[in-house]
């Protein structure tokens, strides 16, 4: 059965990837060498043959030159020609009658051939041929000479060929096998750094130590890649150090209202298992409790979320769109006086366009006009201001609250900080940490300062967009802008 094709290439193709890097280099080595060997041998062979034949050639007309001398003085049927030395030269001459002389001895040379008889006849001057015989080869030179013709010959000889192309072959093996050698040492010194590093690798993987940085060494490309592997290293050590203080500052804040609301729990159950909870509780102090019990819930769904939220850091499926700012803050200050209906808010909006993520910007808005409600008083209201300053965006939450002290404002946005005078009142520590991530990821900058009422100004600065052109529709004949 046939194999299907291109499944072989296929199969070569992943045998080569599964190949180490060393073996790779090794064999690259050795096949280059080969290559270049067998050039050079096909380049020698065919410049050692051309040098022969025009050596051979040239010696031939020497000699015919001599010889046709010669027989011109005595005459072809006279001169006397040379011995057969047992190798190498053979004579022969062509009589005006088409007979021919040859030295005693000497082997039988191919017939005459139709362009040497031309040649002995006058119509050709001279002529220099080639004759492949069963047994040898002759390399024949016919040169005029008085009514007729002078032949010198020689048998071919492919053995020097032969005798070289053994010796490059030889030579050319001894390469391949040296190429191989000397790649395989090259691949194993050029990849010894390697090496160490995949070793340093398996070490901190096996061990978890992130703070075992590997060696600087070698140059190159090599020290890029340890550089690159230390620089990730140092950010998975920054991101376990940020996921271990998150997780202590999650427990941290995760206990107390977790042991508030186990004491409630635990005071409920012992009252109601010894049947005096309508006695030891008047309806009064029962519903205080259960409202307690209520808002330690929802503290703590408030602060999984913002855990939640911020454990995801910029992780998210929303898209990046572009939106009108002010519409977002009419969104967040919506949501924000039903949570706070005693606390009025009140909005100075010019409609600004920027680029980003509509829920993300939301929620940052949501929990700065939170934190503004939090501690303005009843009777003044929250002021939510939103502009266009240059090629930004400014977002602006003003309170009446007690502001900031100066040595809090540059822990304001740190997780889970809050300063003294904030522990009595709810929240988490997170709602600011919240904002700030969100400013950083759209490009902006957050701040507080003191405001004009001696509460607190904090600031948000976005980059704006520009403006989408306005849908135009057609009606009627007329024309009717859509904004």
């Amino acid at each position: 059965m046939s194999r299907p094709p291109g499944r072989e290439p296929r199969r070569l193709t992943r045998w080569w990837r599964r190949r180490s890097l060393r073996t790779r280099l090794t064999v690259i080595a050795a096949t280059a060498i080969a290559v270049s060997v067998f050039v050079a041998f096909q380049v020698a062979i065919e410049l050692l043959d051309s040098e022969l034949q025009d050596t051979a050639e040239n010696q031939l007309r020497a000699d015919s030159r001599i010889l046709a001398t010669n027989a011109e003085r005595a005459g072809l049927a006279q001169v006397q020609l040379p011995p057969y030395p047992g190798s190498g030269r053979l004579v022969r001459v062509i009589l005006p009658d088409g007979s021919t002389r040859t030295p005693a001895g000497q082997p039988v040379l191919p017939p005459v051939s139709e362009h040497a008889g031309r040649v002995a006849q006058g119509a050709s001057a001279d002529l220099m041929e080639s004759h492949d015989g069963d047994d040898d080869g002759y390399l024949i030179y016919t040169l005029r000479a008085g009514d007729g013709a002078v032949q010198m010959a020689r048998v071919t000889d492919d053995s020097p060929i032969t005798q070289f192309g053994l010796g490059m072959l030889l030579i050319g093996l001894l390469c391949v096998v040296g190429g191989a050698l000397v790649g395989r040492t090259v691949a194993r010194t050029g990849l010894a750094p390697i090496d160490r590093l995949t070793a340093a690798a398996v070490r901190v993987a096996n061990t978890q130590d992130l703070d075992a940085a590997i060696p600087d060494e070698g140059g190159g490309e090599i020290r890029r890649l340890i550089q690159s592997i230390n620089d990730m290293l140092a950010a998975l050590r920054d991101s376990r150090r940020a996921q271990r203080l998150l997780a202590e500052d999650a427990a941290h804040e995760l206990k107390t209202p977790l042991t508030s609301l186990r004491l409630n729990v635990e005071l409920l159950i012992r009252l109601d298992r010894r049947g005096t909870l309508d006695s030891a509780l008047p309806a009064e102090s029962r519903t205080a409790l259960l409202n307690d019990l209520g808002a330690q819930v929802a503290e703590l769904s408030t602060l999984a979320a913002e855990l939640t939220d911020l454990a995801r850091g910029d992780v998210t499926d929303e898209n990046t769109e572009l939106l009108d700012l002010a519409d977002v803050v009419v969104a967040a200050a919506t949501r924000a006086r039903s949570r706070a209906p005693d606390i009025e808010i009140a909005l100075d909006l010019t409609s600004v366009w920027v680029s980003g993520r509509p829920a993300g910007l939301q929620r940052a808005v949501l929990n700065l006009i939170d934190n503004a409600a939090k501690w303005s008083p009843a009777d003044q209201p929250v002021q939510v201001r939103l502009r266009a300053e240059g090629a930004s965006a400014v977002l602006e939450v003003d309170d009446a609250g007690p502001g900031i002290d100066a040595d809090d404002v540059p822990r304001v946005f740190d997780r889970f900080y809050r300063a003294d005078s904030a522990r009595a009142m709810p929240g988490s520590g997170l709602g600011l940490s919240i904002v700030q991530r969100v400013v950083h990821a759209h490009g902006g900058r957050a701040t507080v300062a003191r405001s004009a009422r001696g509460g607190a100004l904090l600031r948000v600065d976005l980059p704006a967009a520009v403006p989408p052109a306005p849908i135009t529709r057609l009606t009627a004949g007329e024309d009717t802008a859509v904004r």
